[in-house]
């Protein structure tokens, strides 16, 4: 006897896309409202506010490490993909996604 909760078909495989556009835009996003709120210090600082220009300058420089992951995530895949393709490690290939 099945569970209710057995799922009726196989889990499909991930969609892979294309995080490094998707975080790249993010922390653009963020920087954009960093830069935007800056020259309002004195006024986010009077109101007790100032935490949100910080919370945007974090969120750029966490962006900032997200493209790093996400740029040395795509290489590693790409030259998996290579590898198991039979080029070698020759920096070569068709690009995946991103």
């Amino acid at each position: 006897m099945k569970s209710k909760w057995t799922p009726l078909h196989e889990t499909p495989e991930p969609l892979e896309a294309n995080d490094v556009a998707i975080v790249t835009g993010g922390t653009i996003v963020w920087l954009v409202l960093f830069l935007g709120q800056l020259p309002f210090y004195g006024w986010y600082a009077d109101h007790g506010h100032a935490w949100w220009i910080w919370c945007c300058a974090a969120g750029a420089a966490l962006g900032g490490v997200g493209i790093l992951y996400v740029r040395r995530r795509r290489d590693a895949i790409r030259r998996a993909a290579a590898s198991r393709d039979g080029h070698g490690d020759e920096g070569g290939g068709a690009p995946l996604a991103g």
